[in-house]
């Protein structure tokens, strides 16, 4: 593995998701040397498994505001990986939340459920909606509307 490539081929592939890019760039390197020890790892495309998520899902959700106005956000959700086990990771709801963000977090999901031994694979989701400002009824209608 040459993790430096790797980042470059991850560039050209998801231009507009610096976080994502970001966070692969820093793990690569920590772990190319362990990894080039073993060809098996090569063979089975393990990088690609592991920087690429499973699955991205990302959709919109209308909600209805106290004034009777129809919003539009959008919504998303990344399952990065689950060889360990089953999908685990939360949901962010904030103005600055985007596909690039929420590949990021799951990314780092996967190691941090990988680390403290939980047998989880690693997840996130959430959408641009920020609950801010917002009565307790409008995020309640957001809520039941994107569930």
């Amino acid at each position: 593995m040459n993790a430096a490539k790797i980042v470059e081929d991850l560039k050209q592939r998801f231009p507009n998701e610096p976080e994502y890019i970001q966070a692969v760039s820093q793990v690569l390197p920590t772990i190319e040397e362990e990894y080039n020890k073993h060809p098996e790892f090569e063979k089975a495309n393990l990088i690609e498994r592991l920087c690429i998520p499973d699955r991205v899902c990302e959709f919109r959700i209308t909600w209805v505001d106290d004034k009777g106005n129809v919003q539009t956000n959008m919504g998303y959700r990344i399952q990065h990986n689950n060889a360990i086990g089953p999908y685990k990771g939360g949901l962010r709801y904030h103005k600055s939340v985007n596909l690039g963000i929420l590949k990021f977090l799951a990314f780092e999901q996967t190691f941090k459920n990988s680390l403290t031994t939980l047998p989880m694979g690693g997840a996130k989701g959430g959408s641009d909606f920020s609950p801010r400002g917002k009565s307790d009824a409008e995020v309640m209608r957001f809520c039941v509307t994107s569930a």
